[in-house]
């Protein structure tokens, strides 16, 4: 949706630049992955666990499936019809993910549950 109501005109921001650069947002993504990953290296226990990290990873892997034809052909190919794949790829993770969590949803909606009022309530105690 962002990447149509820039390319539409109808959001107030336009495309995010480094100089003439333009930055996908798989630029985003991976310095979403790159910061889940330090923390899984070198982060607190707690943080570690934590489903925000997840949802971080979430989103960051995302942001660069989404651009998946990009990184396949190097190519900007996002508005191309050859961008279509990148749209599938993303749906396929999707899909694949909804299975999952249909499958297997009460362990970890449970999990998050707990770990989430764990953090609440140690953050209320300091």
């Amino acid at each position: 949706m962002i990447a149509h109501g820039i390319r539409g005109g109808w959001l107030p921001w336009g495309n995010i630049s480094a100089g003439s650069t333009h930055l996908h947002h798989y630029n985003f993504g991976i310095a979403t992955l790159a910061g889940v990953g330090l923390v899984a290296v070198r982060g607190d226990q707690t943080y570690v666990g934590h489903p925000g990290i997840g949802a971080l990873y979430g989103t960051g892997s995302a942001l660069i499936a989404d651009e998946f034809a990009l990184l396949l052909d190097l190519k900007d190919v996002y508005w191309a019809k050859q961008g279509r794949i990148s749209v599938d790829v993303s749906l396929g993770i999707l899909s694949a993910l909804g299975l999952y969590l249909t499958a297997v949803p009460v362990p970890f909606w449970h999990e998050i549950t707990k770990v989430s009022r764990d953090h609440v309530r140690e953050r209320l105690a300091a």
